[in-house]
């Protein structure tokens, strides 16, 4: 493997944890109100299921393996009733503790692993990334390939999460942040209710179909 598709390996690692979403909206509120350190955690779960989906999406590209749709479909079902569930309980402010306003507050690292497990797109996304990378690898990908392939970019996810958690947990991300923590939260409470229902609905459809 060249220094150059190692590096583009990397870039994509870092990309697929920077792009916005309900995990990087459950980070900003951990690390802005409790700390970098449960941030820091949520992504240490989350993790779990990004590297989980990365080896089973590198399986499929070396012939290994390959999950059928109706997998994603249920797992789509259950990411977004959970993040119904979870919104809903930022909506209700978890009757004045302050801590249940906050995502993930009381278990970091189990609502981290959750989020990561039941994300019904990593696996297709992780296939799409690795297939592009795969192409700068030549004809065949190797074992040996493959395996730099998933290093650089767990590499690039680590980085990823180390910059999303640097700059949510700035001092003046966590003082805006605790001076309009009831709207910030009840507006994230309200996109994952919103995220939530449409991929579930979604999951349904397909579902439905299959």
């Amino acid at each position: 493997m060249t220094l150059s598709l190692f590096l583009t390996a990397v870039a994509a690692g870092v990309v697929y944890v920077v792009t916005p979403g309900p995990a990087t909206l459950a980070v900003l509120g951990l690390s802005a109100t409790h700390g970098r350190r449960r941030g820091l955690a949520f992504f240490l779960g989350h993790g779990v299921g990004d590297v989980t989906w990365s080896a089973l999406a590198l399986a499929a590209l070396l012939g290994a393996s390959r999950l059928g749709p109706e997998l994603f479909h249920l797992l789509g079902l259950i990411c977004g009733l959970y993040l119904v569930h979870l919104g809903l309980r930022a909506l209700r402010g978890g009757g004045g503790s302050a801590d249940a306003t906050v995502i993930g507050a009381e278990r970091p690292i189990r609502t981290g692993m959750i989020f990561g497990l039941t994300n019904p797109k990593a696996y297709p996304f992780s296939l799409a990334m690795y297939g592009a990378l795969s192409v700068g690898a030549g004809p065949s990908l190797t074992l040996a390939d493959a395996g730099l392939l998933f290093a650089a970019t767990t590499l690039g996810m680590a980085i990823g999460d180390g910059l999303t958690v640097a700059w949510t947990g700035l001092p003046a991300v966590g003082r805006a942040f605790l001076r309009f923590r009831g709207p910030i939260s009840r507006a994230i409470g309200l996109i994952f209710v919103a995220f939530g229902l449409r991929t579930a609905w979604d999951a349904a459809a397909g579902l439905h179909r299959s």
